[in-house]
């Protein structure tokens, strides 16, 4: 079975961890796709695939896709891309049995390295806050985009791996920088030489592309695209300070839909994915939140985080989903994921309100991209709400489409192959942010 559009881009509707990479590699397969796309974030992403012999990975930087034969992947110019991570994660895959990951892969030479005096800057950032601490990854992902905007000439890219002495001199200077800004010692990370030299031979192993790859190979061949993160995660629309440096809504991949040919884009299915229940890794809001479901509901490949910290349960929040829906500018379907957690958990429910001093919401409104301070406040609402109405539906998918208003054309009840299904429905009109009512909160 395949699906009608040439291309398909996959963004979660939550705070991540829906189920994007049982997707992807479900998509993969019924569209026959040559390469995923990975359109944002970095080493921080963790999608989970489990193949029906049993085999399975984490991807983080490497498609989801990746145990279909012949399934390539390509890192975009908007991917921060960790070569030592990579190198670790092409291990994992080969020892699982997937031929030759590394000769498998394009990488943008435009795409930020993240480095590990990044990763080093982010824990000690991180370690500061205290209490207060924003639920981090630790992998340095906000300290690459953050000296990118602040040193723009100056950011090690891809490209810099196949030039020895510029990219000596970059990393010095990065390491540099961030050392004195921290105030630590000159020891800060390991040796530049060190970190060069696995960078060289990264780039002696993978195909480094200009900007004119990516937009032939989506006029020849069908992609899959694969979002990192999710939308309540945005770094413009999600719920701040509790965020991510990254786009996490469809906006880079249409961008680079965009650069194929004028018609690339409506050529595109918008997959937006949800579990049956909400999650999220580490502080901010949650609704929906609710203890009782952690001991109902065990999660095998989500555990308490280091710098994340506590992987959280709640029920389906569909007031904070169609939130997301209106971000990301539409879609035109869903994937349902975690279809066997009703029947596991008899108390779990579907939120379609919240109760806020005395009131009763709906729907929340979208600010302006850049507006942090409005979505500060945002977050502080969202911190003193409640469920208004829990209900128990009688049919999950059914109730998921009807309060998100978008057909589903992936279902899973678990995380092997074998456990989803892909059905084609009639496209409906994306849901777009406009449909927010004129009195839902700001």
């Amino acid at each position: 079975m395949t699906v009608d559009q040439r291309h398909a881009v996959v963004v979660d509707l939550g705070f991540g961890d829906a189920g994007k990479g049982a997707t992807v590699d479900r998509l993969c397969r019924a569209m026959g796709a040559h390469t995923v796309v990975r359109f944002n974030g970095g080493a921080q992403a963790a999608h989970n695939v489990v193949t029906d012999d049993g085999r399975h990975h984490t991807f983080a930087q490497f498609g989801s896709g990746s145990f279909v034969p012949g399934t390539r992947t390509h890192l975009s110019r908007f991917v921060l891309v960790d070569p030592l991570a990579l190198a670790a994660e092409a291990r994992h895959l080969a020892h699982l049995g997937v031929p030759d990951p590394l000769g498998a892969l394009t990488v943008d030479r435009r795409a930020l390295l993240t480095t590990p005096y990044h990763a080093a800057a982010n824990r000690l950032r991180e370690d500061a806050r205290g209490a207060g601490g924003h639920g981090s990854c630790g992998m340095g992902i906000g300290e690459t985009a953050a000296y990118a905007l602040a040193h723009p000439q100056d950011a090690p890219v891809a490209g810099d791996c196949a030039t020895p002495g510029r990219l000596l001199a970059r990393l010095r200077l990065l390491r540099d920088r961030l050392a004195e800004q921290l105030g630590v010692g000159a020891d800060f990370g390991p040796p530049v030489e060190d970190c060069a030299a696995a960078y060289l031979a990264f780039a002696e192993r993978v195909e480094l592309t200009d900007e004119e790859y990516l937009p032939g190979l989506l006029r020849r061949e069908r992609v899959v695209f694969e979002g990192a993160q999710g939308v309540l995660l945005d770094e413009w629309y999600g719920f701040h300070p509790f965020t991510t440096w990254s786009t996490t809504t469809f906006a880079n991949a249409v961008a680079l839909l965009a650069e194929a040919e004028a018609d690339a884009v409506g050529d595109a299915l918008r997959l937006g994915v949800v579990r049956s229940y909400t999650t999220r890794h580490g502080p901010g809001p949650l609704v929906t939140e609710d203890q009782a479901l952690d001991r109902e509901l065990p999660e095998p490949h989500n555990a308490t985080g280091p710098w994340q910290g506590a992987f959280r349960r709640g029920h389906f929040d569909a007031v904070a989903h169609r939130y997301a829906l209106a971000a990301a500018g539409g879609a035109d379907a869903l994937a349902v994921t975690h279809l066997d957690a009703p029947a596991c958990s008899a108390g779990l429910r579907l939120c379609d309100s919240y109760t806020l001093e005395g009131g009763e919401i709906r729907d929340l409104s979208i600010g302006l991209p850049g507006d942090l301070d409005r979505q500060q406040r945002l977050t502080a609402h969202l911190l003193r709400a409640r469920p208004a109405v829990l209900l128990r539906p009688a049919s999950w998918t059914e109730a998921i489409s009807d309060a998100l208003g978008l057909p589903i054309l992936m279902t899973s009840r678990g995380a092997r192959t074998s456990e989803g299904s892909l059905q084609l429905r009639a496209r409906s009109p994306r849901r777009t942010r406009s449909d927010a009512p004129a009195d839902a909160l700001s």
